[in-house]
């Protein structure tokens, strides 16, 4: 559900502390810094964690459970737990989805128009979930200013981050991201759509330490063009950087 990128190693490490070492007279640190600073945070060789999706829709409730799995940019698996969607797997491999319903018994390659739609009933689409590169690769950033963000925890001090897409085929041409002055935490975002309509906002509710990195492990999602409608995402149990069996990222797994 959230985007995983391969380790950066070293030389990543090198080159995220001179970023940011270049900043202005003025005390506003480079865009490219704020940035890169953000995707380092999503940068792990992989990942296996619990998690809990609330789905709030016009009025009512659904609660939906999975175990995850994902190793570097290209590989995922999910297994719905929750009693409706028992057997449920979704299997992201080198830029595709396949989903398995325990209902047909059938494996489904989700392309072309579906990936615009809603996963599990969700705010979020099938197509927020396959998403490869970092932020850095797909966007140019330049900093709009300051703004405080009001979160569940208090006021905030941030810098507002402006994306504009590299690519004429991205979801979100342009992007906002509110980031902590005093964290480098990205609180808030807000995905646009070329003619300037806000599309969704993700906004950040819990954050840990996970292997020295600030790791989100609770978030709102919400889609605009969905009336009275918000998804949260909670994740625990999540474990770095251990070896996951090639086993598990199969297409022999979906159907077992």
């Amino acid at each position: 559900m959230k985007k995983y990128f391969l380790g950066a190693g070293l030389f990543g490490f090198m080159s995220l502390m001179s970023l940011f070492s270049q900043t202005e007279a003025a005390g506003t640190p480079q865009a490219a810094a704020l940035l890169a600073k953000i995707d380092n945070n999503e940068i792990y060789d992989s990942i296996q964690y619990e998690g809990e999706m609330v789905i709030n829709y016009q009025g009512r409730r659904y609660v939906k459970t999975m175990k995850a799995w994902a190793r570097g940019k290209e590989f995922s698996f999910i297994e719905f737990t929750n009693s409706d969607d028992a057997g449920t797997k979704y299997l992201k491999r080198e830029g595709r989805l396949y989903v398995y319903s325990p209902d047909t018994e059938e494996v489904m390659l989700i392309s072309g128009h579906m990936l615009k739609e809603s996963m599990m009933g969700s705010d979020m689409s099938y197509e927020d979930t396959i998403d490869n590169n970092t932020l850095s690769a797909r966007y140019t950033p330049s900093i709009a200013g300051s703004d405080v963000w009001k979160g569940p925890d208090g006021n905030r001090d941030c810098w507002l981050l402006e994306l504009t897409a590299k690519k004429k085929t991205e979801s979100y041409p342009r992007q906002k991201l509110w980031v902590d002055k005093a964290t480098g935490d990205m609180l808030h975002c807000e995905q646009y759509a070329l003619s300037g309509a806000k599309l969704k906002e993700y906004s950040l509710l819990k954050i840990e330490t996970q292997a020295g990195k600030r790791f989100p492990v609770e978030m709102e999602i919400r889609d605009m063009l969905r009336k009275n409608s918000g998804t949260v995402m909670r994740m625990k149990n999540v474990i770095l950087d251990k070896p996951i069996p090639e086993t598990v990222f199969g297409m022999r797994n979906l159907e077992r």
